[in-house]
C-alpha cells in the first residue's frame, strides 16, 4: 500500500501540474489523495489541516512579507534609473560598457528589490534600448540582461534562502545570506567575463568618460540605496541585528528613501504597495502551508528514504552523487518555480547531501543556484521569456547568444560545488 501511495502522490501532482492547476492546489490534492489510501479519511483532513496551520507557526517566517514590502516599495519608488547610472560609472570604461552596465545594474537593484524579473525589466527596459542605438546587436544585449538577471534571487535579501532555512530544520539564515552574496557575485562577474570576450571581439564602444562633477552627482544620488546592502549585511555579520530583524530594517529604510529623501512614493501610494504584498504573501504562505501536507504524506511513505537509497545505491562516489543531484535540479528548475521547487525537494536532497558530509549550508546555496538557472533556461524559464518580451526579440533568437552565457554560468556551479570553501570562507 505504502507503495501505491507514492505513485499516486508523483502521479496526482504531475497530472495537476501539467493541465495548468495552480502548485500549491496541485500539492494540497495529491498529498491528501496520497494520504487517503493510508490513513482514515477523516482522520487524514483533520492532520492535514493541522500541518497546514502549525506550518506556519515560524517566526523565521516573519521575515517573508518585510522583505517582500521592501522590494515592492523599492520597484516603485524610482531606484532602478540612479542605480543604472552608478553601474554606468562602475562599467563604462570596459569594451561593451551598456551591456557591463545592465549586468551591474541587475545585480545591485535585483540584490535591493529580491527580484529577477523586477531587475530584468527595469535595469533591461532602460539599458536595451540605449545599447542597439549605439550599434550592440539586440539579441547579445537581451541575452546578457536575461543572463545576469537571477543574481538579485542569490545576493541578499532574498526569500528563497529564508524558506529552505525553514524547511532544513533552521540552517542559519545570516549563512546562507553570505554564501548567497558571494556566488551571487560570480555569476554576475561570470556573465560580464563573457561580455568583455565577445564586446572586445565586436569592437563594442566605450562610454564617453564623465566630469568630475558628474561622478560625484551619480555617486551622491546611489549612496542612499546602496547603503541599503550595507545596513542588512553590516547589521547581521556585527551582530546590530538578526537576518529576521534585517527585514523589518529593509522597510523602514526603503520607505524612508522613497518616502524622504527621493520622494517618488506617496502615502496615496502605500495602499496599492500593500496590497500587491497582501498578494504575494498570501500566495507564497498558501504555498508553503500546503507543501507542509506533501512533506508530511512524503515521509509516511518512506520516498524521500526510497530515493536517497536509490541515488546512493547508482553510486558511493561523492563527486557522482553531486553531478546527479545538480543534473536533477538543473531540469526541475526548468519547469517549477523555486519557492515550490525549495518546497518539495529539500526533505529529499539534504538529507542525501548530509550522508556525503556535504555541510546544509553550502548544499542550500548549491541548491537555489541550480534553480534561479531554470529560470532563464527554456522550455518554461519565465525569466527567458520576459527578458525576450522586453527586448522585443523572439525566444529562438536569443538562444545562440545565450550559449556562451548558460557555459559561465554553469562553470561557475561547478566550481561552487566542489569548491565549498568558496561558498563558506565568508560564513567562517
Amino acid at each position: 500500500m505504502i507503495l501505491e501511495a507514492s505513485f499516486v502522490l508523483v502521479i496526482v501532482f504531475g497530472m495537476l501540474f501539467a493541465i495548468g492547476v495552480p502548485v500549491a492546489v496541485s500539492i494540497a490534492i495529491s498529498s491528501l489523495s496520497t494520504l487517503f489510501l493510508i490513513i482514515e479519511p477523516q482522520v487524514a483532513v483533520f492532520i492535514a489541516a493541522q500541518k497546514m496551520v502549525t506550518s506556519l507557526d515560524s517566526f523565521s517566517l516573519l521575515a517573508v512579507p518585510f522583505f517582500i514590502l521592501s522590494g515592492i516599495i523599492m520597484n516603485n519608488g524610482g531606484i532602478a534609473l540612479k542605480l543604472v547610472n552608478l553601474a554606468k560609472l562602475i562599467g563604462g570604461r570596459i569594451p561593451g560598457s551598456l551591456t557591463h552596465t545592465n549586468i551591474l545594474g541587475n545585480m545591485l537593484f535585483g540584490s535591493i528589490s529580491g527580484s529577477a524579473i523586477a531587475a530584468s525589466t527595469a535595469i533591461g527596459g532602460v539599458m536595451i534600448p540605449l545599447s542597439e542605438k549605439e550599434g550592440y546587436d539586440k539579441t547579445f544585449s537581451a541575452a546578457a540582461n536575461i543572463a545576469s538577471a537571477p543574481t538579485g534571487m542569490l545576493i541578499p535579501p532574498t526569500s528563497s534562502f529564508i524558506i529552505y532555512s525553514l524547511i532544513s530544520g533552521g540552517t542559519s539564515i545570516a549563512a546562507l545570506f553570505l554564501g548567497g552574496y558571494v556566488v551571487g557575485i560570480l555569476w554576475g562577474l561570470a556573465v560580464m567575463a563573457v561580455t568583455y570576450v565577445i564586446a572586445k571581439k565586436r569592437k563594442y564602444p566605450l562610454a564617453p568618460k564623465p566630469s568630475f562633477s558628474e561622478v560625484v552627482n551619480v555617486i551622491k544620488d546611489a549612496i542612499p540605496s546602496v547603503m541599503l546592502i550595507f545596513i542588512i549585511v553590516g547589521g547581521i555579520l556585527t551582530g546590530v541585528f538578526t537576518a529576521i530583524e534585517a527585514s523589518a530594517v529593509c522597510v523602514m529604510y526603503s520607505l524612508f528613501l522613497s518616502m524622504i529623501i527621493y520622494r517618488t512614493i506617496k502615502i496615496t501610494d502605500l495602499r496599492r504597495v500593500f496590497i500587491q504584498t497582501f498578494e504575494v504573501t498570501g500566495s507564497i504562505m498558501f504555498l508553503i502551508s500546503a507543501s507542509s501536507i506533501m512533506s508530511f504524506a512524503m515521509a509516511f511513505t518512506g520516498l524521500p528514504a526510497a530515493l536517497s537509497s536509490f541515488i546512493l545505491g547508482l553510486s558511493d562516489n561523492r563527486i557522482v552523487i553531486l553531478l546527479l543531484i545538480n543534473l536533477f535540479l538543473l531540469i526541475i528548475g526548468t519547469f517549477m518555480d523555486i519557492a515550490p521547487a525549495i518546497l518539495i525537494f529539500t526533505p529529499i536532497f539534504l538529507p542525501i547531501a548530509k550522508s556525503i558530509g556535504m555541510d546544509p549550508v553550502h548544499f542550500g546555496v548549491v541548491f537555489i543556484y541550480n534553480l534561479c538557472i531554470g529560470t532563464i533556461t527554456p522550455p518554461v524559464g519565465t525569466g527567458l521569456f520576459i527578458g525576450s518580451n522586453i527586448a522585443k526579440v523572439n525566444v529562438e533568437d536569443v538562444l545562440k547568444p545565450l550559449m556562451p552565457f548558460y557555459l559561465a554560468i554553469i562553470g561557475i556551479l561547478f566550481l561552487i560545488t566542489f569548491v565549498p570553501q568558496i561558498t563558506l570562507f565568508l560564513v567562517n
